[in-house]
């Protein structure tokens, strides 16, 4: 273990040990006999070492010190020291260039009421290590190491979890004390590709069946929802965990919906929408990791969540006609559902307005694509079109096209190996040789323009923008020239009427 600790972000563990050393040489307090003031790494670092990663952040916990002498330590040893947590028990500590310690004593839960704010708190230096860890929600959470030497401390069998890539429960009894540990397994379970046990998942589900998950907050679902979307490489894994916990039934009807709605088998060879959507959310997944890594987390969001809600419309639009599988129309009919399902969390009004245009928007690319290919549409028509479609979807260009090509790319056996998605490479082409962005941001006529002709500013000024950018999506003009010109013939015709 030592040599995994020394692969470790340097600044990090220099700053833990520095803490567990002070902490060290504090004199025991009678008041916490048998405990000694020691301080070991817990929780998510430990796991995440023994994963092989390299966290940025590590959990402290300091044994035998009253919350004040750790304060007053913490201030001492690193100057700033962030409250914002203290009254969980948690203090955090800036250590670096993005790297953080979460520093905290030991605490006791106990369930007092309804919902996350329904629980009583009290930090207890006393406890003892095994006493500490067996408040946490899975084996593999409830690790703590020495610093030094890299010894770990395993009370309820974690590492062998770890090892067998197995979650389970630390103590059934407090599992259940709050219902978000339910969706915290679901997305350890997908972002470590790790199983269930068996008695932990009967667990899991009876606590969904008898609807303990009724008392969290939009907020704290949301939180997990993240999780499982952006740092899983198969969020699949963790909607088809959500479907056998009866979770998706419950809270997320618009995704249990697409099961068993059957499809073409010409455009969709991989079965059912359900299984389709699963193979679209990990294709935007990969191409997530790939190529939007360090994006914005709203543009990220943006991608996978569109991703999940892009056919929530199938289910009430297909039929069969001629004898074959239909959806027409699925695309607009998927607007209300994905506004739906997207009102019980807290993803932010730009996601939701992303994911309402995926949903509702996602086949134009090929759509634009195929009549540009079939002659239908010369390359000025194809960028006016494709300059309409992004001001419609009103989110950055290559986000939606992400989703697009997840999409295209959800299609087949899942092994099935992919090409290159020829209406992206054409879509991205044209966006960039004729910036049309930025066309699609900016009409072709501003008031200055128009008060550059000798116009006095006046209500006839919008109707005159207005009048300029629709001759644009009729493809009658393109340059803000032609669109003087238009303008300027419209004035001399209302002249000639007055």
């Amino acid at each position: 273990m030592i040599t995994l600790l020394r692969e470790q972000e340097p600044e990090l563990l220099a700053s833990v040990r520095t803490l567990a050393e002070a902490v060290k040489e504090i004199p025991p307090d009678p008041a916490y006999t048998p405990t000694v003031p020691a301080a070991l790494l817990v929780g998510g670092f430990v796991r995440d070492v023994l994963l092989g990663k390299h966290p940025k952040d590590a959990d402290v916990e300091v044994y035998g010190v009253s919350p004040e002498r750790l304060e007053t330590l913490l201030g001492e040893l690193f100057g700033t020291v962030n409250t914002v947590g203290k009254a969980f028990g948690i203090l955090k500590v800036p250590v670096g260039e993005g790297l953080e310690l979460d520093v905290s004593i030991p605490r006791r839960e106990s369930k007092a009421g309804r919902g996350h704010t329904g629980f009583k708190t009290e930090s207890d230096p006393s406890l003892t290590i095994q006493e500490a860890a067996a408040r946490r929600d899975f084996s593999l959470n409830a690790l703590a190491m020495d610093a030094h030497t890299g010894v770990i401390f395993d009370p309820h069998g974690g590492v062998e979890d770890i090892e067998r890539k197995r979650l389970r429960a630390t103590d059934s009894e407090r599992f259940q004390d709050d219902p978000l540990r339910v969706l915290r397994g679901v997305q350890f379970a997908a972002r470590l590709g790790f199983t269930v046990e068996p008695s932990t998942m009967e667990l899991m589900r009876t606590m969904v069946e008898r609807g303990d998950l009724d008392e969290l907050s939009k907020e704290r679902v949301t939180e997990e929802w993240k999780k499982l979307l952006l740092k899983a490489e198969r969020p699949s894994v963790g909607l088809a965990l959500m479907r056998d916990l009866g979770i998706l039934e419950k809270y997320a009807p618009e995704v249990a919906a697409l099961e068993g709605v059957p499809q073409e088998a010409e455009w969709h060879p991989e079965g059912d929408v359900w299984i389709h959507t699963n193979m679209v959310v990990d294709a935007a997944a990969a191409i997530l990791h790939e190529r939007f890594a360090d994006r914005p987390e709203e543009e990220r969001l943006s991608l996978m969540v569109g991703a999940l809600c892009h056919d929530f419309g199938k289910p009430a639009t297909t039929r069969e006609e001629d004898g074959r599988l239909r959806s027409k129309g699925h695309e607009d009919a998927g607007v209300e559902p994905a506004r739906a399902f997207l009102a019980r969390f807290t993803f932010g009004g730009a996601v939701e307005r992303a994911a309402v245009a995926i949903a509702r928007d996602h086949l134009k690319p090929g759509v634009l694509y195929r009549e540009k290919e079939r002659g239908r549409l010369d390359e000025r028509q194809y960028a006016n079109a494709i300059r309409k479609l992004l001001r419609r979807v009103d989110m950055p260009w290559d986000v939606f096209l992400a989703a697009s090509e997840a999409d295209s790319r959800g299609r087949g056996a899942p092994a099935a190996p992919v090409g290159a998605y020829l209406p992206g490479e054409a879509f991205a082409q044209a966006v960039r040789e004729g910036e049309l962005d930025k066309a699609a941001a900016t009409p072709l006529l501003a008031g200055r323009d128009l008060i550059a002709l000798g116009l006095e500013p006046g209500p006839f000024f919008t109707e005159l923008i207005r009048r300029a950018e629709a001759a644009r999506d009729a493809g009658t003009i393109t340059t803000k020239e032609e669109a003087l010109a238009l303008a300027k013939e419209w004035l001399k015709e209302e002249g000639s009427r007055s």
